[in-house]
């Protein structure tokens, strides 16, 4: 099989990733195959090849918002499918592959925060290849409204938008703030836009700020320009710790910050005013196996639009680097093999 294969962290501008042949991967016990028809382009996978974050195992196959087809199961795996993934069907393997199950956060449902969890595309082969094994149980099903090449995003762009709102403790109705306008972001407004909230977007690039405000957006400017009014609630989603102390003045009393970042540079000090009346930070870390079921079934009642522009498998290396240049709108997707 044809894949993607990152043998050494370096700058995206020097075109990090070699395509090998490789074998195709058996299931073990438990696992399943995927056939990958898509993979999403994900900052993530920016920070995993250029080194942010620190090399986990190398060589690796990155990408993790893989959509695939059932197309082998190894001993006993059928029975662990979760529900509405079947052999030959399409299910989705997100960034979370494997929690380790017996620590004190996996045991209360919060694998998320897993003391030894394994991440698709940064400890195990990922997505950026022909066909990938995972675990049966971490699978996700995917709304069927939705071709191979928009249900890409909804794999970790639109899980972790999701679990953003919930860690942010956005309700109907509230006003929120959002800050970057990515992948996520652009999922994460439509959400919000459907439960009745008022959306203030700040985003550095013009035409994230039209977008945003097509998507149902009541206001759209840069980081520092006042808005009409101030936020309940606030996520950022660009690893630019400048834009904290930024967040947080434009909060309300008792409002919380939810930092949608796995990397993010250096935050500067700032003001106590800023934080004090009880303004919180929290950081959103990973997701768990509830956040993907919660959202695919979300994700299925509301008629997302979802902005994914498809990419030839042959150029992941391009991707990546329009990616690091902020060149996007919506996301990226590969495109690796077909139904």
């Amino acid at each position: 099989m044809k894949a993607w294969v990152l043998e050494r962290q370096g700058p995206v501008s020097g075109h990090p990733l070699q395509l090998r042949q490789r074998s195709i991967p058996q299931p073990g016990p438990g696992e399943v195959r995927l056939r990958v028809a898509t993979c999403g382009v994900c900052h993530t996978d920016l920070h995993v090849v250029e080194g942010d974050l620190a090399a986990a195992t190398l060589p690796v196959v990155p990408g993790h918002q893989i959509v695939g087809y059932v197309d082998a199961l190894g001993p006993g795996s059928e029975a662990r499918l979760p529900a509405g993934v079947v052999p030959g069907g399409r299910a989705g393997l997100p960034w979370l592959y494997q929690a380790c199950g017996h620590c004190e956060y996996c045991l209360r449902g919060e694998e998320n925060l897993c003391e030894a969890p394994r991440f698709t595309g940064y400890h195990v082969d990922g997505g950026y290849a022909e066909y990938v094994v995972a675990p049966a149980e971490n699978l996700v099903a995917l709304p069927g409204r939705y071709p191979d090449i928009e249900a890409a995003p909804l794999l970790c762009a639109g899980i972790i938008g999701y679990r953003s709102l919930r860690v942010a403790g956005v309700r109907p109705g509230q006003r929120l703030a959002l800050f970057g306008f990515g992948a996520s972001a652009h999922l994460t407004l439509q959400v919000a836009a459907a439960w009745g909230c008022e959306v203030l977007v700040f985003s550095r690039q013009e035409a994230h700020r039209r977008m945003a405000l097509q998507l149902g957006a009541v206001w759209a400017g840069e980081a520092g320009q006042a808005p009409p009014f101030l936020a309940d609630a606030a996520i950022t989603f660009a690893p630019a710790g400048s834009l904290v102390p930024a967040a947080l003045g434009v909060l309300r009393r008792g409002g919380t910050l939810a930092i949608n970042a796995v990397h993010m540079d250096a935050i500067p000090s700032f003001a106590y005013d800023r934080l004090y009346w009880e303004r919180r930070i929290v950081s959103v870390a990973n997701a768990t196996r509830r956040d993907a079921a919660e959202w695919m079934a979300l994700a299925g009642r509301i008629p997302l639009q979802v902005h994914a522009e498809a990419v030839a498998f042959e150029r992941a290396n391009e991707a990546l680097q329009r990616l690091s240049r902020a060149q996007v709108e919506g996301a990226l997707v590969l495109e690796v093999g077909g139904r």
